[in-house]
């Protein structure tokens, strides 16, 4: 980073003149007696303020930014102290779903875009053999679910504290698309059964083969001159990422997440901005987020004997129409 600030003060980035940097980004790197500061401003603080300069000007620091990192690489690797540190976000495809200008500043002309990215990942689906070989080296149990046929490897896992400060046991329940930790004592309540290797196998090679190879999901981003409107943008997660399409276009942006898109893009005057029935069903799964919906229905997770299911909260008035659709009715004590 010091190379690169010291470029910039030198001039030698002739689309960053100094005094724009400076006044754009609200960053000075000259001091008082006219040299450049020995105080530089932090790597996080740069890269924030850096989504206010223009497009071009963006382009212009990564790419000498690029350049010198990759000579640094270089000759860490010929010394033999190169670390791997943060990369930028990998799919095996990006794609910009949409774009729409949300903001356009007045005396610059600079534009904040909201884009919706399309990412498709491969899934990282062991085999039989290879969860077999899993299961040996971390202790593993092989465990069917007896009511829902799923299969899955129990493998010991840290513990935590409740409320009053007991231990509380937990296990890691690996399968074959996500893991999840539950405690002991409810797994040992469930209806998840130990069973023999070939009766595994047989369950878990036949849960993968229906499996998808890849998965479709989408990132929320807000790219482009940010500043103006910082504080309409969630306070929780201010991270800055980078990723390159299938087509080669380059995007810097901070990324909002899903279950924050439609809060925000209201504020920024974007009607209409609707959650994926992926995307949804994602949040409520993965991440504990209800939907609230028409009639006073609300669709949220819950966990019965330990398994994950969809619920639908006071739909009584829709029970007929609901398990015509294939859900289900069940009432607990």
């Amino acid at each position: 980073m010091y190379e690169l600030f010291k470029q910039i003060f030198q001039g030698r980035l002739y689309e960053v003149p100094l005094g724009k940097f400076e006044e754009m980004t609200g960053l000075s790197l000259t001091s008082h007696e006219g040299g450049m500061k020995i105080d530089l401003p932090p790597l996080r603080q740069f890269l924030n303020r850096l989504l206010a300069l223009t497009i071009r000007m963006q382009n212009v620091i990564f790419e000498r930014f690029e350049l010198l990192l990759s000579q640094q690489i270089e000759t860490a690797i010929a010394a033999g102290v190169f670390e791997i540190g943060v990369e930028t976000l990998r799919a095996e495809r990006f794609s910009i779903e949409s774009s729409q200008t949300v903001y356009t500043h007045p005396d610059t002309g600079s534009v904040t875009n909201y884009l919706k990215v399309e990412q498709v990942q491969r899934n990282n689906i062991k085999t039989a053999e290879e969860i077999l070989e899993f299961a040996g080296k971390y202790q593993g149990r092989l465990l069917i679910n007896s009511k829902s046929g799923n299969v899955a490897v129990s493998i010991p896992t840290h513990s935590i504290f409740d409320c009053d400060g007991g231990v509380v046991p937990r296990v890691l329940l690996v399968r074959p698309q996500k893991e999840t930790r539950v405690p002991v004592d409810k797994l040992e309540s469930s209806t998840w059964k130990e069973v023999s290797a070939d009766a595994f196998v047989a369950a878990w090679s036949k849960e993968v083969d229906a499996l998808p190879r890849f998965t479709t999901d989408y990132l929320h981003l807000v790219t482009g001159i940010l500043l103006p409107i910082w504080k309409i943008l969630p306070q929780k997660n201010s991270r800055v990422f980078r990723l390159q399409t299938s087509d080669g276009q380059k995007i810097l942006g901070r990324v909002v997440h899903a279950s924050d898109i439609q809060t925000v893009t209201e504020q920024l005057g974007l009607k209409n901005q609707i959650l994926s029935p992926q995307e949804l069903i994602s949040l409520l799964l993965n991440e504990g987020f209800s939907q609230q919906l028409p009639g006073g229905v609300t669709l949220r997770r819950s966990y019965i004997a330990g398994e994950p299911r969809l619920e639908l909260v006071d739909a009584i008035s829709l029970a007929d129409r609901l398990v015509a659709m294939g859900c289900f009715i069940e009432i607990i004590q």
